[in-house]
């Protein structure tokens, strides 16, 4: 079964065939992607590897987890769901989710 790692502390100089060179002297990888900032298209300093095997996963995160690259030592760890938190995503509420469901003449 596949395995999702986050891998944090990561080099804004390093790309994604770098990190992917080195967590794939691990297993297969399934998928890789370092996280960019929406605004300025900057990596954010994090990305998640996902592999196809949980067990070689184990064994990524128990070698790299401190391991230095580019000067920088990763954090390297399983990776959690997303926190729900029961907001919308955004900032706005529209009227009919306000719970005055009131008719406006």
């Amino acid at each position: 079964m596949s395995k999702k790692l986050f891998v944090g502390n990561i080099d804004w100089d390093t790309n994604e065939s770098q990190l992917r060179e080195l967590f794939e002297k691990y297993g297969t990888l399934k998928d890789l992607v370092i996280v960019n900032d929406y605004n300025t298209g900057r990596p954010k300093g994090f990305g998640f590897v996902t592999f196809e095997q949980g067990e070689e996963a184990d064994k990524a995160i128990s070698e790299l987890d401190g391991f230095e690259l580019g000067g920088r030592k990763l954090v390297v760890n399983e990776a959690r769901a997303p926190k729900k938190n029961g907001s919308n995503g955004g900032g706005y509420r529209s009227r009919s989710s306000s719970g005055d469901r009131r008719q406006r003449w």
